[in-house]
């Protein structure tokens, strides 16, 4: 077996200062067929059951191209707007957050080799990864949550070059990602912290003394700088979006599950690889600042957002490459290497084919209500029954303008109905779409009357401001499952008390 390089072939308590590298750190074949075979899969399921609500959100906002938004930054929906090029479809959105999965499980490989591993905990840190629950399935959607795992781990692959390599050209490449990652999304501002505070606390602090991570700062700086202009021309709504997220996910449910919630995404089978990574990231000097960055930002997450516990999760990456490495040093320790390594594999293939219907639209859709709960309440369940809900409200569209009261606009509690009626509603020839949910709310009422309005998931907010409101149906999802956008209340309203222009600030929400 190769002898791994560089840290791992010398005693933990070395001095801080990386040895010459006795090999290029190069990634492995078989690590790189890894990547492949991941993009194929999420390709191939890709046009699967439907769109995700986030995703129908982004079209939309793709065509209200800006800077920035309430609820991100501008580049997914900018994304979203050139692969509609490839047609409206699911398949077309999740064309980029496929290739980024790859993209993540190679760079996870490429960490492994400059913590030292040798070719089998290269190769391990690419299986890991690709095995990981909470890849697996964010991959699969076209929201800002792929860009961000792809901005996270390629600022950690660029500063770990920089440091361990003594590259510091490296600094620049790492701010160029940090920008690009920006402005996707603003969680990357928590690794920029946690990597100042980990250098900072660390025998690697001499490198802030010298230009070249300051000069990526400043890449990062301008890149960022159109969205941070946007966001303070506009009152800063990311500032009150982050403050609703905040009150929304810290329910004493949320605290008490998101420790446990870390297992599951990264692997429940592996855990004691991830328990090792965090050992060999700690205890391994040129490694600590690392250590420091990833449990600043597990502290923080924990703390204030636990029900969004996988917003942690973009440093997972240098968990599990450095996880790869422990167990590399595990299996060459043993009298049975292969049987150890016969356990790390299987541990990771046998973890992942066993959750793989509860994160990938394997299953019929006729079959997804015998998944657990928390499974069609997720993502996944969430992609079912967005074109039954459409034509459920264009049938009560019909019926009223039967009756002869057309409606004259249609008012959603959230943006997922409000983007789902935009997409697919087209040929229903539905009137205007309005919410006061997130950017739908900064889109304003345009020129839509009030005159009469069917109200999709949203009676008891606007029932306050019309003479006469009334339950039409209940929708269901169909296929029994039991999603997060079932039972949704589809009524009208009439009478208004005023004009939506002066309703309109009286219907905002964030969330």
């Amino acid at each position: 077996m190769d002898q791994p390089d560089s840290i791992a072939a010398r005693p933990l308590a070395t001095s801080p200062q990386p040895t010459p590298v006795s090999r290029p750190d190069r990634v492995p074949l078989l690590a790189w067929v890894i990547g492949a075979v991941f993009v194929a899969v999420e390709l191939a399921v890709s046009g699967r059951y439907g769109f995700l609500q986030d995703e129908l959100y982004f079209i939309v906002a793709g065509h209200h191209l800006a800077f920035g938004y309430v609820d991100q930054p501008p580049l997914a929906p900018l994304l979203t707007r050139i692969t509609g090029l490839l047609g409206v479809s699911p398949a077309a959105v999740r064309v980029i957050p496929a290739l980024a999965g790859g993209a993540i499980v190679i760079m996870t490989a490429r960490l492994a080799a400059l913590f030292g591993a040798g070719r089998l905990g290269r190769v391990l840190a690419a299986l890991v990864t690709a095995c990981a629950p909470i890849l697996l399935g964010a991959v699969h959607i076209g929201n800002t949550t792929p860009l961000d795992l792809l901005a996270w781990t390629a600022v950690l692959l660029c500063v770990a070059t920089a440091v361990l390599r003594r590259r510091p050209r490296w600094w620049l490449a790492a701010g160029a990602a940090a920008g690009v990652g920006l402005e996707a999304d603003n969680l990357v501002i928590l690794l920029l912290i946690g990597l100042a505070a980990g250098l900072l606390a660390s025998a690697r602090r001499s490198v802030l003394r010298t230009r070249w991570p300051w000069l990526g700062a400043a890449i990062a700086a301008v890149i960022w700088a159109p969205n941070l202009i946007w966001q303070a021309a506009h009152g800063w709504p990311q500032l009150a979006m982050s403050a609703a997220l905040h009150r929304q996910n810290t329910s004493p449910a949320d605290y008490g599950g998101a420790l446990p919630g870390q297992f599951l995404y990264l692997g429940l089978l592996v855990a004691p690889l991830i328990v090792a990574g965090f050992v060999v990231l700690w205890r391994t000097p040129e490694l600590r600042f690392i250590a420091i960055t990833a449990t600043l930002v597990l502290a923080y997450v924990l703390a204030w957002v636990p029900g969004k516990v996988y917003y942690a999760d973009g440093i997972a990456p240098a968990v599990l490459a450095a996880g790869a490495l422990g167990a590399e040093r595990w299996i060459a320790r043993g009298r049975r290497p292969r049987v150890r390594h016969g356990l790390v594999v299987g541990a990771s293939l046998v973890g992942v084919a066993v959750i793989l219907p509860s994160l990938l639209p394997i299953l019929p859709v006729s079959d997804v209500h015998d998944l657990p709960a928390s499974s069609q309440q997720s993502s996944l369940g969430d992609t079912i029954g967005w074109p039954q809900l459409t034509r459920a409200v264009a049938a009560q569209d019909a019926a009223l303008t039967r009756a002869g009261q057309p409606p004259t606009s249609i008012f959603t509690g959230y943006y997922a109905e409000a983007g789902a009626f935009d997409v697919l509603g087209s040929a229903d020839h539905l009137p205007p779409v309005l919410s006061g949910h997130n950017a739908y709310w900064m889109w304003g009422p345009g020129p839509a009357s009030d005159r009469t309005v069917l109200v999709v998931d949203a009676l008891g907010q606007l029932r306050p401001y019309f003479a006469s409101c009334r339950l039409l149906t209940t929708y269901h999802t169909p296929y029994h499952v039991q999603n997060d956008w079932t039972g949704i209340e589809i009524g009208v309203c009439t009478g208004p008390a005023a004009s939506w222009r002066t309703l309109w600030p009286h219907l905002r929400h964030y969330g």
